[in-house]
């Protein structure tokens, strides 16, 4: 027996798109019963916010067949047989390969991503037109067990500091879990290694004026009861949920932009995929100017370069990395010594 199947009138560009929706009343959000149409609509209905934010660059789709309860999986490039409006970018790995990445250049790819049981949308932090430099400085903020939500909004402002006294403006958002992602728009000047240096140079900063609340220690056993300024996020290839882009967690909550004057009462739970379009039309889109004014990271690369001079080296790389020029040895959190732990 055939399943069932809808279409949905999606404009586009250069005229209205017919895309496709098999199994509509799939139900992807369990706890809440949101289906597969449901979550189409959704996109729908914040198509502006959302392509601000993520649209024309290379975006991973991660992909629950069997709701956010199963197996999940990603996916980058359009698959055979998708449709003519389903763009691609080749962009280079940090493998060094080279493949085609999918861009969302209409909303029309949001949706036909849905079609393939998509939840989650990871951009890249660089534009189709330079891959390889990105467009914004992404700072994951990561609460660590015993600390949660309202200890990483307690320590974003002072990052927020930090980063304006190196020149850059910075914005933020919910990560939908119990994180904080700051995002400063920074000229395409600069390849994701500057980027990422760019990255720790700022998060050092700011655990030294919050030592007791902010670690840069990359293996866990090491970070304690503090926010953790996860650098290796900004790494080429290295993606975080996108600003509007539902989780896949019971709430169905989304990434949500804030405004800095919101965040000291901001409950990420509030903010889900069937809140998120009042939302939008109340208070309208916190990033709407995200890119406008682009900011420049020589000041924090000078702030790095200090920090080389005075011993402070390279940091780890995750383990699917290949090897890079200054990393210093991969040693397995099992075999450091408990009693350096700090």
């Amino acid at each position: 027996m055939a399943s069932e199947r809808i279409t949905l009138t999606v404009a586009g560009p250069d005229g209205d798109r017919e895309v496709g929706l098999s199994s509509p009343n799939r139900v992807l959000w369990p706890d809440l019963g949101i289906t597969k149409h449901e979550l189409a609509e959704y996109l729908l209905a914040v198509t502006g916010p959302f392509l601000n934010a993520n649209g024309d660059r290379p975006v991973s789709l991660e992909r629950f067949p069997e709701g956010v309860d199963g197996e999940r999986f990603y996916s980058k490039n359009p698959p055979k047989g998708a449709p003519s409006f389903v763009e691609a970018q080749t962009v280079t790995y940090n493998s060094g390969r080279r493949h085609p990445q999918l861009i969302l250049t209409e909303i029309a790819t949001a949706v036909w991503a849905v079609q393939m049981n998509t939840i989650v949308f990871h951009p890249w932090a660089s534009l189709t037109a330079d891959t390889d430099n990105p467009v914004e400085l992404r700072i994951d903020l990561d609460p660590q067990p015993g600390t949660d939500f309202a200890d990483a909004a307690d320590v974003a402002p002072a990052l927020r500091d930090v980063l304006a006294e190196a020149g850059l403006t910075a914005f933020i958002k919910t990560s939908g879990n119990r994180g904080l992602h700051v995002f400063c728009p920074i000229e395409p000047s600069h390849e994701f290694l500057d980027v990422r240096h760019a990255v720790i140079a700022a998060g050092r900063e700011l655990e030294r004026r919050l030592p007791d609340k902010v670690t840069m220690n990359w293996w866990k056993e090491e970070r304690g009861e503090r926010i953790f300024i996860d650098f290796n996020q900004a790494n080429r290839d290295r993606t975080m949920a996108g600003a509007y882009s539902p989780r896949a967690l019971p709430g169905a909550t989304v990434s949500t932009p804030l405004t800095w004057d919101e965040l000291p009462d901001a409950d990420p739970a509030a903010f889900t995929v069937r809140s998120m379009p009042q939302r939008l039309s109340n208070v309208g889109d916190p990033w709407a100017d995200l890119l406008s004014k682009p900011g420049r990271i020589d000041t924090l690369l000078e702030w790095w370069e200090r920090d080389l001079a005075e011993g402070l080296g390279e940091l780890p790389f995750p383990p699917d990395f290949p090897k890079m020029p200054g990393e210093p040895p991969r040693v397995q959190p099992s075999r450091i010594n408990p009693e350096n732990w700090t």
